[in-house]
């Protein structure tokens, strides 16, 4: 699977613009805004797009979502349905920022833990991993060993869990029983920040070590 990472916002959000070698069919995944940058990183790469993927409901992730479905013709796919209170709540966001209301938006497709997404002969895993919110999804190609994560999961970090239906315990569970298990080779793009791998995560994330030192 071939990625390229579009930065937007003043959120710094890593939008990931993923393709399939063979057939040139692309997705976005989280595309949290400035559509329009966007737009032009897609005519760059030359390829075909056909759906937009989301990890999760929060505005930084979704802002430019229906703007470029409606603008490519493609399906919005994802997240888990225990999400759609914050997709309704984008207007609130939104105005809670002092950006430009987003009007609430729905998925054409829900996804759930064991769905398959396919992007052209790409076939992507997709695992529910609650905690930073309550319908956060991951996607996982097996084949290249790439995960996109979402906010579950950072370089040195891990997601927030002080929203509303946020749970730290249920975070890091997810990370725990169902990322690190994907192996230690695996590379990951997260929301923000730099990519990292699960097998560096698991020795040096403080978040992830069941005893601290005790100074």
């Amino acid at each position: 699977m071939n990625y390229h990472i579009i930065p937007v916002t003043a959120f710094g959000q890593n939008c990931s613009l993923i393709w399939c070698e063979e057939t040139q069919q692309a997705a976005l995944v989280d595309p949290g805004g400035e559509a329009e940058k966007i737009k032009q990183q897609v005519a760059a790469k030359g390829v075909k797009l056909t759906q937009i993927l989301l990890t999760h409901g929060h505005l930084d992730h979704v802002g430019a979502a229906a703007e470029l479905a409606e603008f490519y013709g493609v399906p919005v796919v994802g997240p888990q349905k225990e999400d759609e209170f914050w997709l309704q709540g984008l207007p609130a966001q939104s105005q809670m920022f002092g950006l430009e209301e987003c009007l609430p938006l729905t998925p054409d497709r829900w996804l759930n833990e064991g769905d398959s997404v396919s992007v052209g002969n790409i076939a992507l895993q997709v695992l529910h991993c609650p905690g930073h919110t309550p319908g956060h999804v991951v996607f996982f190609d097996a084949k290249s060993q790439l995960l996109i994560s979402g906010d579950v999961i950072f370089k040195g970090g891990v997601g927030r869990s002080d929203f509303p239906q946020g749970n730290h315990a249920a975070l890091i569970d997810s990370i725990k029983r169902k990322l690190l298990p994907l192996g230690d080779d695996v590379t990951f793009i997260p929301g923000h920040g730099p990519l990292s791998t699960l097998g560096y995560e698991r020795l040096h994330n403080p978040f992830l070590q069941d005893e601290l030192p005790v100074w």
